[in-house]
């Protein structure tokens, strides 16, 4: 798998950076094109690179001045079918799909820790999915609302901003998270009490026994071991770009049924459902904050020989391979050769 680089440079920085490109085994299909950039003035440079080599590439441009004084875009191009991609492939330490590119990460965490119209309006209607669920004891609504809830992005740029050492992106975020379940809790609060005035909810509404939905307001240790775990997997899912594991770490935390019971119990003053709402939110965002920090923590610093020390075992092994070859594509193609291609679905 091979991310492209397309860069700008003015003209003083093209040739360190064209030398950068053209070191042994960085990059392939390096491109220059002199005074083709009009605003601002200066060259244009592309190549392809091998995802897992992409982030220490990056830091190399980035020293030689491009971050500053010229552009940097990373694509991720849908296919690459050709030799020399291959070769760079069974080139670079670790599997593609276990690269972090952490220029990405960042870039993620802060675009994650913007205050948006639609972050805001996602977050009030999760909150407010949430009630209903609580209202109706529905467990299908809980997950509903799960879903909805735009609320992890932040968690996770929280922990990004720890881990890199971005302390205003960590401030940035945890007042975004801060303020925006206040102004939704609010909002749906007053909907609540909106209800009551109607006579469509009242207090036996909020105190039922409700079989399906009772844990929302009375956390136990399983509540932190289940956010450690979704917070773990969260993290873990956004920085290798597998975004399709985050629906699972929706539906596993409660943050947003919590917030909906709170607004109703804020409504009808009931100190159980309040006090019983507060730590169940706290502690699901508690332990997502934590297990996100270390996740990022432990791959900032040890990701790459745990991920080049596995694809040594796996290509010594016959571990999820029938011909004994890690990213084999099948008969005589193997990534030790330099010229295989891996099955993909």
């Amino acid at each position: 798998m091979l991310v492209h680089l397309r860069l700008t440079a003015p003209a003083d920085l093209t040739d360190a950076v064209r030398e950068t490109l053209c070191e042994p085994d960085w990059a392939t299909n390096v491109t220059l094109q002199r005074d083709v950039v009009i605003d601002p003035p200066g060259d244009l440079l592309e190549c392809d690179v091998a995802r897992e080599k992409a982030g220490p590439l990056i830091d190399k441009l980035e020293r030689c001045g491009l971050k500053e004084r010229g552009s940097i875009l990373v694509v991720d191009p849908s296919g690459a079918p050709f030799d020399r991609a291959e070769e760079l492939e069974a080139l670079a330490p670790g599997h593609p799909d276990d690269a972090v590119i952490w220029e990405q990460v960042e870039a993620d965490a802060e675009g994650g820790a913007d205050p948006t119209v639609s972050y805001h309006l996602f977050l009030v209607l999760a909150v407010a999915l949430g009630a209903v669920a609580v209202l109706t004891d529905s467990a299908v609504l809980v997950v509903g609302a799960m879903v909805v809830g735009p609320d992890f992005a932040v968690v996770a740029s929280a922990s990004a901003g720890v881990v890199l050492g971005r302390w205003r992106l960590v401030r940035r975020s945890l007042q975004l998270l801060v303020l925006s379940f206040v102004l939704a809790i609010a909002v749906v609060g007053l909907l609540c009490l909106l209800g009551r005035a109607t006579g469509m909810i009242d207090l036996a509404d909020v105190t039922a026994k409700r079989p399906n939905t009772g844990f929302i307001w009375r956390p136990d240790q399983w509540s932190l071991v289940v956010a450690l775990i979704a917070g773990a997997a969260g993290v873990l899912a956004l920085s290798i770009q597998k975004t399709s594991t985050m629906v699972g770490v929706f539906i596993s935390v409660t943050t947003v049924p919590a917030a909906g019971n709170l607004a109703l119990g804020l409504a009808f003053l009931e100190t159980a459902e309040i006090l019983g709402s507060l730590a169940q939110l706290g502690i699901n965002i508690a332990g997502m904050l934590m297990a996100g920090t270390l996740v990022l923590a432990v791959q900032r610093r040890w990701w790459i020989p745990i991920t080049a020390g596995a694809e040594r075992v796996f290509r010594a092994t016959s571990y999820g391979n029938d011909d004994g070859r890690a990213g084999s594509a099948g008969p005589g193609h193997s990534r030790d050769e330099g010229i295989g291609v891996r099955d993909e679905d």
